[in-house]
């Protein structure tokens, strides 16, 4: 949904298309406290998913119309910033929440930030759209919501039910053919959607390649170490979400203030030097073990956030001023689009590479005596490897299971055992993806410093600030409150 809002946004009214959005994510929460099935859930939340569709774009493409050049980067910067202030609040409340109320309080609390948001949009946010839009694109738009639903899904899939499985397979291939059909009927259509053109811009398409490794490296990388918070050093969901907030911390402070430095050495430096960081703190993190610290932890974190906070700004900007004000609906969308993506892809990625090494030293440790020997007839019974095999979460509860219901003498010693065994495995998976992550942020560092350009040409600012002048004369903004 995301191309197509962004393009509806261009055409109808960036303005109206965040309200929409808005509106569509609050009845979505409002409904979502009465249902009381479990699919009923997931439908809920996939129609907010719409409303969330048209709310990001919108947010995007409104500040990159309101602000001039000189500007634009530290306002995205604080845009990036507050990604940073949802990331830490987000998991904090939804625990202390769920810790203290019903699960329908996580939707509950939606509905005044959204009604606050409708209320402050009709004050303070002037609208813009595109004046020269082209005529509606029904068959592109079907297509790339299609193409990236199949190739979403089949990634999401993967992880548990294997990458040459049918139904991963058939995901993908799918989803490659109408992603190519969709390409084609762009490169044709007299009014695209999309403007392929758009991608022979290097800085355009080496932004938003940066911005795919970067989440990848990101969504990846979180996606084990909640885990580990939780499973290996022994946190609850809670206790996990606040030792989370470090790094959400970090990356608001540091993106905002990502533009001083591309104001002082270049877009390529910033960036590129972001995602050395990242790969620096990827590496780190790859050396943890069991008994490590929370402060170690933290503290290789907040390179990995610090990374972050200096590549999202920068090059989300980089995106932004290589287009036409005209088209910064759909470019805040590809934008939007290449973090789903990329974010899919680490997870899809990483946890089927921590999946494999985890089954493989976990059944190495199976067939170790020292864990056989601790069961009855000293073999680990059928069911319980197959629990234990699942993953980190269900071999813990499998261990606190055995200890609790004691159906042998010495069923806390083995209970130990398969705990430490599972942690041991989870840790060295944990490990080589860590690695793997680092390597795909090698090649955003490859990118960056190649492809991208050291600052934004005069041209660029000379067209938009045209643009943005034009765009102040039709809508009626009073120019002072761009300067």
């Amino acid at each position: 949904m995301l191309l197509t809002a962004g393009s509806l946004g261009d055409r109808f009214g960036r303005r109206g298309a965040l309200q929409i959005g808005l509106i569509l994510f609050g009845l979505g929460s409002l409904g979502a406290t009465f249902v009381a099935t479990a699919n009923g859930l997931i439908g809920i939340r996939a129609f907010m998913g719409i409303g969330g569709a048209a709310i990001m774009p919108a947010t995007l493409s409104i500040i990159t119309n309101v602000f001039p050049g000189h500007e634009r980067g530290k306002a995205i910067g604080i845009w990036a910033g507050t990604a940073g202030i949802g990331g830490a609040l987000g998991p904090l409340v939804g625990g202390m929440l769920l810790q203290h109320y019903s699960w329908q309080s996580v939707f509950y609390v939606n509905i005044p930030i959204v009604t606050i948001g409708l209320i402050a949009g009709v004050f303070l946010i002037p609208t813009s759209k595109d004046p020269s839009a082209p005529r509606l694109d029904p068959v592109g738009a079907v297509l790339s919501m299609t193409a990236l639903f199949g190739l979403l899904w089949a990634l999401i899939q993967a992880p548990t039910e294997g990458w040459t499985s049918r139904n991963t397979l058939g995901g993908l291939a799918i989803g490659s053919l109408l992603m190519l059909a969709f390409v084609m009927w762009e490169l044709h259509s007299s009014h695209p959607m999309l403007d392929m053109k758009l991608f022979r811009n290097a800085r355009f398409t080496a932004a938003n390649t940066s911005i795919t490794f970067v989440f990848f490296a990101m969504f990846g990388s979180m996606f084990l170490i909640t885990q580990y918070l939780q499973f290996v050093i022994g946190y609850s969901p809670l206790q996990t979400g606040i030792r989370m907030v470090p790094f959400s911390l970090a990356m608001m402070v540091v993106a905002p203030n990502s533009t001083r430095i591309v104001h002082k050495f270049g877009t390529k430096i910033t960036v590129a030097t972001g995602m050395a960081v990242v790969t620096f703190g990827l590496i780190l993190l790859s050396f943890l073990t069991a008994e490590s610290s929370y402060f170690s932890i933290a503290t290789r974190m907040m390179f990995l956030a610090a990374g972050m906070g200096l590549v999202m700004a920068p090059a989300t900007e980089s995106v932004m001023s290589s287009l036409p004000l005209a088209k910064a609906g759909v470019g805040s969308a590809v934008n939007d689009t290449t973090r789903q993506v990329g974010g899919a892809l680490g997870v899809a990625v990483i946890g089927s590479v921590l999946a494999s090494i985890y089954a493989t030293k976990l059944g190495d440790f199976f067939q170790n005596a020292t864990l056989a020997n601790a069961f009855p007839g000293k073999i680990v019974p059928e069911q319980l490897k197959t629990f234990a095999l699942g993953g980190i979460g269900t071999a813990t509860n499998a261990a606190a299971n055995l200890r609790a219901d004691n159906p042998f003498p010495g069923s806390g010693v083995a209970a130990d055992l398969l705990e430490s065994a599972s942690r041991a495995a989870y840790v060295d998976g944990m490990r080589v993806g860590m690695r793997v992550a680092a390597g795909v942020a090698v090649l955003g560092v490859l990118v960056a410093a190649k492809y991208l350009p050291a600052r934004t040409s005069a041209a660029d600012e000379n067209r938009q600030a045209d643009e943005l002048a034009a765009e102040y004369e039709r809508s009626g903004i009073n120019k002072a409150l761009a300067d």
